[in-house]
């Protein structure tokens, strides 16, 4: 802990947990060949939504037979549609442990009104994966983006299993190994590893999902933006790049830039090892320091993209909840004056402390320098606590 600021500077200060930073090198000229003003359903326009795709599966190894589609709304998009349009048919269980987790609870409990099996953890842990009954249908995040908590693997989830998974993969996608052979739904946007432009999502299906869309029919009614079939069976034009919705063809061009980066660094190996390099930076730097703990206790069970930090130094756990997490925020308020670090606050429904992107298109010596202005931010905010008397 030193007052003294540090003799270095990240390069990229952008570690916020979405939008995220764009790729190393990243800038507007790359985005010269878009497809402006033309129609997302010309010949052109639909060749740049296929390429997208294509490119997701070869990059995220999506198995041949898995579809994928570009929906609207980012991941919350695609969330919704598969719980709008496979849900109902079977009992299902929600996992959840943190927001957005909860977020899928209270839609299905609250909106479509089922009648389903809950089982939550809280900030920093994960719920008991044993007690879950996979006859049922199973919703959950694979990566909590405000807790730094994921599942270590796919091993716990059945193969021979009755009902659908459907999984929140948003801030794992490019940055884990998903094991798709036991993941019926994958959602994800293009705001997040990858730091492509927000407001589209993805999902991908598998053939048992796709069995699920075009055999059973909701209780509820579907509104157009969520609606996979047509005549009964799968809308085969969506994963060819005919989106239901309008997308900007800007963002497409955008995505397409950092698929062909992903690409050219190596593929999805690659990008794990980027954020795998990030996430140790900061893992590395908090088991050196006193005043700082990752959220999460279990190593195997960190997040390698959205590092989540609980301060831990006696003079701020020793306060009252809202001013540690006044205190939270003025230390990242302090990184943000001084222009090296954006956005590092803790989500708003998390524990107070700090959460720092680490995905991969951020570099491993932005975060080792980010740690050397994290040790002054803290001695500075520090030093304007009240001193007791």
């Amino acid at each position: 802990m030193t007052n003294v600021v540090p003799g270095v500077r990240p390069v990229c200060p952008h570690f916020s947990s979405g939008p995220c930073a764009k790729r190393p090198g990243w800038s507007l000229q790359a985005l010269t060949d878009a497809v402006l003003g033309r129609s997302h359903r010309s010949k052109i326009g639909k060749a740049k939504l296929k390429r997208a795709i294509d490119l997701t599966r070869q990059i995220l190894e999506v198995p041949a037979d898995y579809r994928i589609g570009i929906v609207p709304a980012s991941d919350t998009g695609a969330v919704e549609m598969a719980l709008w349009s496979l849900l109902g048919a079977r009992p299902v269980t929600m996992l959840a442990w943190e927001s957005f987790g909860e977020g899928w609870v209270s839609d299905v409990l609250k909106e479509l009104k089922l009648d389903a099996t809950v089982i939550k953890a809280p900030y920093g842990a994960l719920p008991d994966l044993s007690k879950v009954d996979f006859a049922t249908d199973v919703v959950f995040t694979w990566n909590g983006t405000t807790s730094g908590v994921r599942v270590p693997n796919g091993d716990w989830i059945a193969g021979n299993r009755q009902g659908l998974t459907i999984c929140d993969a948003t801030s794992a996608c490019f940055a884990q190994a998903l094991d798709f052979p036991k993941l019926d739904v994958v959602t994800l946007s293009w705001q997040k590893v990858l730091g492509g432009e927000a407001a589209h999502g993805m999902i991908i299906l598998s053939p048992r999902a796709v069995e699920r869309i075009e055999t059973h029919k909701p209780a509820w009614p579907l509104p157009k933006i969520f609606r996979l079939t047509k005549g009964g069976k799968i809308n085969e034009a969506i994963f060819d790049g005919d989106t239901i919705n309008t997308p900007s063809m800007l963002c497409v061009e955008d995505y397409l830039d950092t698929l062909l980066w992903a690409k050219g660094v190596g593929g999805l190996p690659a990008l794990i090892a980027r954020c795998d390099a990030n996430a140790k930076a900061i893992d590395d730097w908090a088991a050196r320091t006193p005043w700082i703990a990752n959220l999460a206790d279990d190593p195997a069970i960190r997040s390698n993209t959205s590092v989540c930090l609980r301060v831990v130094d006696r003079a701020v756990t020793s306060l009252p909840l809202d001013a540690q997490a006044a205190f939270a925020k003025a230390l990242a308020a302090a990184l943000e004056r001084e222009g090296v670090a954006y956005d590092i606050a803790y989500y708003r429904d998390a524990p107070p402390g700090l959460r720092i992107w680490c995905g991969a298109t951020v570099e491993t010596s932005d975060v080792e320098a980010l740690t050397l202005w994290l040790d002054w931010a803290f001695a500075k905010t520090k030093d304007a606590l009240p001193k007791a008397a």
